[in-house]
């Protein structure tokens, strides 16, 4: 699967605020915000390296397979 097939989800409920992803990512896509929850707020910065993902505690950010959007 190439990188241009995938894109960034966040799933907030799961999310702790932990803010460990927003430490990781290179680009600056994601940040804490005032609920204290992770939002992508970048998206167009994203370069799919998977940092994030690969070191959230709770799961609650991931790149998956676009559907066609």
């Amino acid at each position: 699967m190439s990188k241009e097939n995938l894109v960034l989800r966040l799933n907030r409920v799961s999310c702790k605020g932990c803010g460990i992803c927003v430490a990781f990512c290179p680009t600056n896509v994601l940040a804490i915000v005032e609920d204290n929850k992770c939002k992508i707020v970048n998206l167009e910065a994203c370069i799919k390296c998977g940092q994030c993902e690969l070191r959230c505690p709770d799961y609650a950010i991931y790149l998956e397979e676009a559907s066609g959007e």
